[in-house]
């Protein structure tokens, strides 16, 4: 569950903020996201004052807002002016400063620290985005609020460049940089405790992705790396402690005060060695494999766990169905509650404060929509709020879904509704009991009134965010100024996706006023006092405009005398928040500039209770009870030229209200009707009057009415719509659901290890259930209300094997029973397959996968053959199978056993004739055999060098490969020696001889240990022929055949189409010696019984073979008629032929 951004993602001055600065620097700038606490400046100083009033370079504060702006920038050529404001004079101080130096930098971070300091940072950094890295960095600091900046020398004569810094939220005065030598050999922090006036060296010896602050405890970080270690550190980075090296990024979080016991707890997301991914907790002390807890029973999906406030997220995927958990105040997590058939496909959570969760989620038939979803207060059941919430997704799986919490009053949310295309804008008051279009203005911008009417035409708005932090979103609100909302968008009956007209509303969206016709940044100083707005363009600007009238009137101001690229604005933190900064450049080759404007001269002193008025809150329908109080806020008189202050608060006064129907919402199980006077009716799905999970015998439980009370309303008294709701006795109900499992969801584990089963009840009475439990190893035990953290139930097991746990639950209502299997087994080490390296063609091939240690149980075999990327799964170590191709052939078998995986690859040489020579040892060498690969290997390459030396037959033609087991044998493969199509068998190869006879003569053999000669031999010279195919049955057919071919003194060739049987493999070849004329005689043979053939055959193709094969007859043999069988039967004997052509 990814959170929704916020409207402001970094709103304090304690956060950072970074803006990247595209290639096409002058395009136009992206939508909002402002952030308090960065400032940029440029080039040498400049402080002087001139008269806006004067020279015609000012503007009065009620110019018309669609002035060209350009032509007042002409008319105000000086770089700092005055201007006049009713018949007050305004007076604005400006000041400009640049980064000599950094042209080359797109990208900056600004830390302004306020509280009273007038202390700036600024990092600039050229980061090169083909290789992803920082190559140039520049740190400058200020001292006094960005008038003069000073480049910092972090280590004389060596060149640093520095990624990034940090700010400690709770001390601002300690800052971390982050950064290495220009080579990235060493990696180092800086560490100041002083606001950078200096800094300490430390070298560490990893590097940083990213470092989190403690929220509380200003010298504890965490370091999280990119390959997923997490590092801690509790002296503010001088020493650091490796937590776990599998952790996933973004999902670290610290303690949360008040609802962590202790403050050094960190929660995390880690990778298991399974694969899996585990929500754990540990202290930053020890966080060993064996000090982590984990939290949750079970594996959870990858980057879902959310720490946020008082809830902990997470969720579980299973088959096409995903389950989404919560814990409330670090309680047991509990399955979240939606209605039954929403089956959701996303959650994004939108906010957690005031004790409920808003959230958006995704339902079965959406796809650029989400439902909006509130709580109860553990987080558990929601009930719709909202339908078709419009929603839009952005690179890296993120989704931005346009709902929007308007700051500085509770309740109050804009969301942007989408149906059958047409996107309308949407406000509520009340957390989303009730919502209503935006009314639109009366007049324009001018003054003239508008043709747009209710409920025809209403006002619209852009809901969008900003990927630079330095610019404000396309509506911008603040804590420090309720009511006051500003935003872009359009009038009609939808959303326009190009109209960007600014509208600002300063009752909290009751009613609106058009100030400008394009998009602006936003900039609200003082709590609101002063509005400052330039213009969202692609071309360069000097002017921007400020209203100090919450809008109704604008004045025009010229910042600078030459026109900027606007890259972004800030805001001073602190007491008074009247002093901004616009930072840009003024080409795309220029330095950094910064222009700092200083309003406080305009606001000579401290506002009192009579620069005040008041405004009450109220809703579109004019109802002044909202969320169950009235209230009422202050605001500055428009003549009041002083400054609020920190110490302004504006809330003014609240009073309770008594309860009404809108102070209800739907319960779970119950959505409002729109037809019936909008009364929540039952799901069909739903029993109102069944009782809860957490029921127990002898107590009660109420009934749901359909209604509760919206979270944070604070109505008193009146109508209470869940005082109907009837009392019921809790039944004793049978255990259902019952889960056994095991802390981190390790079902393999090692001999020896420590377990903590976990069993989980779903429903059911618990406190008088009995569970009996086995843990298979003949230990039993008998446990009386046994829950997840009562009373955990731990066992080592000793040996390797496979156990079945069973936990048997039973009351006097009914029984359930959980089984789970333990695999005990040590990792494996190691996987050897074996395969003869040579095959035939669809013949059948047997695959042997060797496993060390010998004695690991349940092990998979994973078999992938070929280019087969659907693997075959076996739990035997053997598998059968057939190759249909010939060539190269690589197999490759995998072995898990739960703990573990490995694997072994070889290489299969497929083909259509090859010959097989057995072969045998003299009886010295087995007590030398290990019976292991890798001396069969060996073994089999010193035959085949030996064979090759003594006979010259290449060695790429020859393979031998010794068999396992006792007595030591072999099998010697001898090859074809080029990849024509298979020649006819009826011709000999010469190698054959060769070879026998070098085994005849005795000559193949080979020294092992202590000079100990070892004789390799036909293993058997007498031994019956064995061919590759053929039964008895055939045998005797082929010798009848024989018998009657010389009976009637013919020859016939025959072939049979039969892939079992040949005639080369029923006979033993015959051999022909070149005779002049030949060729001619063997064709009229053939034509001349051409009639005689039972099936069709390319007879000219067959005739090219006979005449291709000539190059294999011996010369050296005997003449032998044709009829005459060739060969001597002893020779036959020993060569068993394999070919693989089907006739």
């Amino acid at each position: 569950m990814a959170s929704v951004h916020p409207e402001t993602p970094l709103s304090s001055p304690a956060h950072l903020c970074v803006f990247l600065l595209t290639t096409s620097a002058w395009m136009a700038l992206l939508g909002p996201a402002r952030c308090d606490s960065g400032a940029l400046t440029r080039r040498g100083v400049e402080d002087r004052a001139f008269d806006m009033g004067g020279g015609g370079g000012g503007s009065p504060p009620g110019l018309p807002t669609d002035v060209d702006e350009e032509a007042v920038g002409a008319e105000s050529s000086p770089r700092f002016r005055r201007a006049l404001s009713r018949d007050k004079q305004m007076s604005l101080l400006s000041s400009s400063f640049v980064l000599k130096g950094d042209a080359t930098h797109n990208q900056a971070m600004v830390h302004w620290t306020g509280e009273n300091s007038s202390v700036i940072l600024i990092l600039t950094k050229y980061y090169h985005a083909d290789s992803t890295k920082v190559l140039e960095s520049s740190l400058w600091r200020s001292s006094d609020y960005g008038t003069t900046y000073t480049k910092l020398n972090l280590m004389p004569g060596t060149t640093i460049v520095v990624t990034s810094f940090y700010i400690c939220p709770t001390n601002k005065k300690k800052v971390v940089l982050v950064g290495s030598s220009i080579n990235e050999r060493d990696q180092m922090l800086f560490i100041s405790t002083d606001e950078g006036s200096s800094f300490q060296r430390q070298s560490i010896s990893f590097t940083p992705d990213t470092l989190v602050f403690h929220p509380k405890e200003e010298d504890k970080l965490l370091a999280y790396c990119k390959e997923g270690r997490l590092f801690a550190s509790t002296d503010l980075g001088r020493k650091w402690t490796l937590l776990q090296e599998r952790v996933t990024k973004d999902r670290v979080f610290w303690s949360v005060s008040g609802v962590d016991v202790d403050p050094d707890v960190v929660h995390m997301e880690m990778q298991d060695t399974s694969g899996g991914y585990l929500y754990v907790t540990c202290l930053i002390q020890n966080c060993s494999d064996k000090m982590v807890t984990a939290q949750f029973l079970g594996k959870i999906d990858h980057n879902s766990l959310l720490v946020q406030d008082e809830y902990i997220f997470v969720k579980v995927t299973t088959g096409n169905r995903t389950k989404h958990f919560v814990s409330y105040r670090r309680n047991e997590f509990v399955q979240m509650r939606f209605p039954k058939y929403a089956l959701p496909k996303d959650v994004q959570i939108v906010s957690t404060d005031e004790n409920q969760v808003f959230l958006a989620l995704q339902e079965w038939y959406q796809s650029d929509t989400y439902n909006l979803y509130q709580s109860d207060p553990q987080g558990v059941y929601y009930s719709i709020v909202l339908e078709n919430v419009r929603s839009t997704k952005q690179p890296e799986e993120n989704v931005l879904i346009d709902i929007l919490e308007v700051r500085g009053i509770k309740g109050v949310f804009l969301a942007n509704q989408k149906i059958d295309g047409k996107v309308t804008t949407l406000i509520t008051y009340n957390k989303g009991r009730d919502w209503e279009p935006l009314a639109p203005p009366t007049t324009d911008m001018n003054g003239k009134p508008v043709s747009c009417k209710a409920p025809d035409c209403h006002l619209h708005l852009h809901l969008r965010w900003a990927d630079n932090p330095y610019v404000s979103g396309t509506v911008h609100t603040k804590d420090s100024a309720p009511g006051l909302i500003m935003g872009a968008g359009n009038l009609g009956s939808k959303l326009v996706e190009y109209k960007e007209e600014m509208y600002i509303t300063s009752d909290c969206g009751k009613t609106w006023k058009q100030v400008f016709e394009e998009e602006h940044h936003i900039l609200y100083l003082d709590h609101g006092g002063v509005i400052v707005a330039i213009k969202d363009t692609s071309i360069p600007l000097k002017i921007l405009k400020f209203s100090i009238d919450e809008g109704r009137t604008w004045t025009v101001h010229n910042f600078t005398s030459t026109s900027v690229f606007v890259d972004g604005l800030l805001s001073e933190p602190g007491d008074e928040t009247l002093v901004m900064t616009v930072f840009g450049h003024i080409s795309y080759r220029s330095d950094w500039e910064l222009v700092k404007v200083d309003f406080r001269q305009s606001f000579p002193r401290q506002c009192t209770e009579v620069d005040y008025d008041s405004w009450q809150l109220t809703d579109l329908q004019g109802e002044k009870c909202i969320m169950g109080q009235e209230r009422s806020f202050r605001k500055r008189k428009d003549s009041a030229f002083c400054i609020k202050g920190k110490s302004y608060t504006s809330a003014l006064t609240s009073k309770p209200c008594q309860c009404t129907e809108k102070d209800f919402n739907c319960d779970y199980g119950f959505e409002r009707s729109q037809m019936e006077g909008k009364r929540c009716f039952a799901d069909f799905w739903h029993d109102p009057d069944s009782p809860p999970e957490d029921c127990h015998l002898g107590q009660t439980y109420e009934s749901s009415t359909g209604y509760r009370k919206v979270i944070s309303n604070t109505c008193e008294g009146g109508l209470n719509k869940q005082q109907s709701a009837k009392q019921h006795n809790c039944p004793l109900l049978p255990p259902k659901g019952l889960q056994v499992g095991i802390k981190g969801q390790m079902l393999a584990v090692a001999p020896g290890d420590d377990i903590t089963f976990i069993v989980h009840q779903e429903q059911g009475d618990t406190s008088s259930t009995k569970y009996q439990v086995d843990l298979g190893d003949g230990v039993r035990a008998i446990y009386q209300n046994l829950t997840v953290t009562d009373e955990p139930i731990q066992h080592r097991y000793e040996h390797p094997g496979v156990y079945k746990v069973t936990v048997m639950a039973e009351n006097m209502a009914g029984h359930d029973e959980a089984t789970m299997y333990i695999q005990v087994t040590a990792p494996l080490q190691e996987v050897h397959l074996e395969v003869v390296p040579i095959a035939g063609r669809n013949q059948q091939v047997n695959l042997t996968a060797i496993v060390l240690p010998t004695e690991a149980n349940t092990t998979v075999f994973y078999w992938w053959i070929g280019d087969n990327l659907q693997p075959k799964l076996t739990l035997q170590n053997s598998l059968l199978t057939r190759f249909t191709e010939t060539g190269d052939v690589s197999v490759t078998v995998q072995a898990s056993n739960g703990r573990s995986m490995v694997q072994d690859t070889r290489t299969v040489r497929v083909y259509d004739n090859f010959q097989v020579i057995p072969l045998s040892f003299s009886r010295n060498l087995d007590r030398f055999n290990p019976n292991i690969p890798e001396w069969r290997e060996d073994i089999g390459q010193v035959v085949t060098k030996i064979l090759t030396k003594i006979t010259g037959v290449p060695q790429e033609s020859l393979v031998t490969v010794v068999k396992p087991g006792l007595p030591t044998s072999a099998e010697l493969y001898v090859l074809p020696l080029d990849s024509k199509p298979a020649k006819k068998n009826m011709f000999v190869d010469k190698r054959i001889p060769a070879i026998t006879q070098a085994f005849s003569d005795n000559n193949v053999s080979f020294v092992v240990r202590g000079g100990l000669k070892v004789l390799v031999m036909l293993a058997d010279p007498n031994a019956g022929y064995r061919g590759a195919a053929g039964g008895p049955g055939v045998w005797a057919g082929a010798v009848i055949f024989l018998i009657s071919l010389i009976a009637t003194g013919s020859f016939i060739l025959y072939k049979f189409k039969s892939p079992w049987l040949r005639t080369e493999d029923a006979y033993p070849p015959l051999f022909f010696r070149k005779l002049p004329g030949s060729r001619n005689v063997y064709a009229q043979m053939h034509n001349e019984k051409e009639q005689e053939m039972t099936s069709p055959v390319n007879h000219s193709e067959d005739t090219q073979h006979i005449i291709q094969g000539e190059e294999f007859i011996d010369d050296d043999l005997d003449s032998q008629t044709l009829g005459n069988a060739g060969g001597s039967p002893a020779f036959r004997s020993l060569i068993r032929t394999t070919t693989n052509h089907c006739y």
